[in-house]
């Protein structure tokens, strides 16, 4: 007997599955899944998020320099033509930075490995490229979802059951974040 579910897709089908259902269910919250595929996406969300409550706090602040483009009232980069080219001006700010220690960065690792990129588009300019942000889904689950389950031991999921689905008969489930 195995210790997985095979969900009847070969293994590299399977992974794929499992990883998008974990980046959309840590992403939103919550997924609308068949009941096979929401034990097998818990078992790995419920793994993520005791390794993001275990190293939560395993982080030091540290003070950059960093060069930022100066920018006009509108938003804009501002431009000096030096030796008759353009060139954007940049200022010299300090910054501080979460720099993670080797337990921290090793667990962000291995978020990383089960977790796929996420992009937000903005809903005014859907269809191209501009202003398109990366989502640090790490980031999230150390930030936000960890400190929310810190004094919580196991059980950060929950499944319930809402019915057939009309076209095969299977279970239906939603599996949302508790």
């Amino acid at each position: 007997m195995s210790g997985y579910r095979k969900l009847s897709r070969t293994a590299s089908q399977r992974k794929a599955l499992l990883r998008s259902q974990v980046t959309a269910l840590i992403y939103h919250g919550r997924i609308i899944t068949t009941e096979a595929k929401a034990k097998e996406t818990q078992k790995i969300v419920e793994g993520l998020i005791a390794l993001a409550v275990k190293e939560k706090d395993d982080y030091e602040t540290v003070k950059v320099m960093a060069k930022v483009p100066r920018k006009d009232k509108d938003g804009k980069r501002v431009k000096e033509v030096i030796d008759g080219k353009k060139k954007t001006v940049y200022d010299e700010v300090e910054k501080e930075i979460k720099k993670d220690n080797p337990a921290r960065l090793h667990a962000r690792r291995q978020m990383l490995k089960m977790l796929y990129p996420v992009t937000e588009v903005p809903a005014e300019a859907a269809g191209r490229k501009r202003n398109t942000k990366s989502v640090d889904i790490p980031a999230k689950l150390f930030d936000e979802i960890a400190p929310k389950y810190a004094n919580r031991n196991g059980g950060y999921t929950r499944i319930i059951k809402i019915g057939q689905r009309r076209g095969d008969g299977a279970m239906e489930v939603v599996l949302e974040l508790v």
